[in-house]
């Protein structure tokens, strides 16, 4: 819960995620769910589609240069499929112009860092602190990169804990 005193009054904020808390629910991220066809057909053929607001654009922009090697497999889009995606992705990029995406996803990446794993981010790694890592590479989740492993509803835009 958080408490802020205002004219020596303590308020409380966020009431609901207070509620829900209480009955076992806690605070998570939501996001947009994707929507774009090319993003989820393409990337999700290998893996999570991940969010474009969990990373700047600069960081898109890296990662969809790089299909060669991503991420030790090799991705191979056509030239038009890859803009296509890319595309959504930069418009959609926690940093895009008009961009109403949390900001607090890049607290702590100085500006010209190129993230290309959301795991490293400090904000990832701050709402992640309590999780023993040990248990994301058990066999069911394997991986920090496999959020559905703990966020059963991942894909749609939901990360519960």
């Amino acid at each position: 819960m958080t408490f802020h005193l205002k004219a020596g009054v303590a308020t409380m904020v966020g009431m609901a995620g207070a509620l829900l808390a209480g009955a076992g629910m806690a605070f998570g991220l939501t996001l947009p769910k994707i929507d774009d066809v090319a993003t989820l057909k393409e990337c999700g053929a290998c893996h999570l589609v991940y969010s474009p607001q969990l990373l700047p654009q600069r960081s898109w922009d890296a990662i969809m240069a790089h299909l060669d090697t991503h991420f030790g497999e090799v991705a191979t889009l056509d030239e038009t499929t890859r803009l296509e995606v890319l595309a959504y992705l930069l418009a959609n990029a926690v940093d895009a112009p008009g961009s109403k995406a949390n900001s607090r996803v890049l607290r702590g990446v100085k500006a010209d860092d190129v993230p290309t794993r959301i795991t490293t981010l400090p904000w990832w790694i701050g709402r992640h602190e309590e999780v023993n890592m040990r248990n994301l590479k058990s066999t069911a989740v394997k991986s920090a990169a496999n959020c559905l492993g703990c966020h059963r509803t991942a894909d749609q835009g939901v990360f519960t804990e």
